[in-house]
């Protein structure tokens, strides 16, 4: 079946495939990511397992009724749809399902939509989201105005539909709240989708930049590697959080205690600098995941920068992570420097600490950013954040734009770009954030990779 044939499904039903275009990664409020598609029959069991996971009062807010399980009749009916009159999206995090959104047409026009989130995973702006996708899968069916009952003490949910930027009516009838809006993309209801990707694309960058816990993954007792380098910097920079190296086969790494995962490290980990292989890369996210990291930092080459092979690796690394609701910066980074002095952060391979400074500094080239770091310290000048993203296959200047905008410390942008992945979102961000803070963009107009992976796609965070 391909995507503009029809079929029918066991239960004789016309089904359409869902277009490839309904299935994105997305970035929740807090920074995290999380993919978003269709619906398929396989998912029965995933269904069964989020389900198991759900509150009875989660259950009874989305039913008015207690449902404790579903049947095998409920199963065919929300994995079974057509993709044109009934749609429904789920949401995964590490191969989990932890909320799922439909819609089911009353008549031409008019649909009933729904949600239903898991209660660990409320709050982090979830329903916003599928509302997002659910009413542009809805307006491509023709679709016109959704329709929504809520209890009138499921507040949350109520929000979620009014804070859309739709227009919405609201009418009581026998206890129930009937929301009912036009879903047609108004100048509000864009700019609250445009405000939800600059809150979640801010609060994943400033966790990299203000981290509590680093962890070296490759440390080595060698002074020649770059694993040592990482330590080496992050230490004479007087980093003000804790420092942990990851080395299997060592007992210590300059004088610190090594662990041999990351898994092994107590408390808490904010972002880990990866010097591995680039072939040791993905073992490392599914355990960076596993405990809980918020993003990476991969140093190690290897990857787009060295041809067919390479792309193919990173492709893989790319949607590991964020399967697993991880941020990326790099592969083949430089790295990451903060000069705020309750941070002062250098999680970079150049031995340069600039001077605190009022300009935030993104750069695609390791080299340029390695250069630019000695003249701003031999002019006495100063950054106020700095990142070398390498071959740039998640984390973009689009996302450091949204973080210097909400940045005090940084009063000019400066960005060395090699693409623009997405020149149109670029273009948006930039007008906006150049009004109070200037920007000076250098495009070299070369590239050793071509557009970076995960740029030549509909980007996270993009309405």
């Amino acid at each position: 079946m391909t995507e503009v044939e029809a079929g029918t499904d066991e239960l004789g039903a016309t089904t359409l495939p869902p277009p490839r275009h309904w299935e994105a990664d997305v970035l929740l409020r807090d920074g995290r990511t999380a993919h978003i598609r269709p619906i398929q029959p396989e998912d029965r069991e995933l269904l069964v397992e989020f389900y198991s996971r759900v509150s009875d009062e989660s259950k009874y807010y989305r039913f008015f009724s207690p449902m404790p399980e579903l049947s095998d009749r409920d199963l065919d009916r929300f994995t079974r749809v057509d993709h044109r009159d009934r749609v429904a999206l789920i949401m995964l995090v590490a191969g989990q399902m932890i909320a799922v959104g439909r819609y089911d047409t009353i008549r031409p026009g008019y649909a009933e939509v729904a949600f239903l989130v898991e209660d660990k995973h409320q709050g982090r702006g979830i329903g916003q989201l599928l509302l997002e996708h659910l009413a542009q899968a809805g307006r491509e069916r023709g679709v016109e105005e959704f329709v929504a009952e809520v209890l009138p003490d499921n507040q949350p949910m109520i929000h979620t539909f009014k804070d859309a930027g739709y227009q919405v009516k609201s009418a009581f009838e026998d206890g129930v709240m009937e929301l009912v809006f036009r879903i047609d993309p108004t100048d509000t209801a864009i700019g609250v989708m445009e405000q939800r990707e600059h809150r979640a694309e801010y609060a994943s960058i400033e966790r990299f930049f203000a981290p509590r816990s680093v962890a070296i993954i490759g440390a080595s007792r060698r002074q020649d590697t770059i694993g040592r380098a990482l330590v080496r910097h992050l230490v004479l920079g007087n980093f003000a959080g804790r420092i942990h190296v990851v080395n299997p086969n060592a007992d210590s790494v300059a004088g610190m205690p090594a662990w041999k995962t990351v898994g092994e490290i107590p408390g808490e980990v904010d972002v880990a600098i990866v010097a591995v292989p680039a072939d040791s890369v993905q073992d490392v996210v599914l355990d960076c995941a596993a405990k809980g990291v918020h993003g990476l930092v991969v140093i190690s080459s290897g990857f787009a920068e060295t041809g067919e092979e390479g792309r193919m690796r990173q492709r893989r690394l790319v949607g590991l992570s964020r399967s697993y609701g991880l941020r990326l910066i790099g592969p083949n980074a430089l790295g990451i420097i903060n000069t705020d002095p309750e941070v002062s952060l250098n999680a970079s391979l150049s031995s340069v600490m600039p001077p605190r400074g009022r300009a935030g500094f993104f750069c695609q080239s390791g080299a340029l950013g390695s250069a630019i770091l000695e003249k701003v310290q031999n002019r006495g000048l100063g950054l106020s954040t700095f990142v070398s993203a390498g071959n740039r296959a998640d984390v973009s200047g689009n996302d450091l734009l949204q973080y210097w905008e909400e940045d005090d410390a940084t009063e000019v942008v400066l960005l060395y770009l090699e693409s623009i992945g997405n020149p149109r979102k670029f273009s948006r961000i930039a007008r906006r954030v150049s009004r109070p803070k200037p920007i000076v963009a250098v495009r070299s107009g070369r590239s050793s990779q071509g557009v970076p992976m995960g740029h030549a796609v509909r980007k996270i965070g993009a309405p």
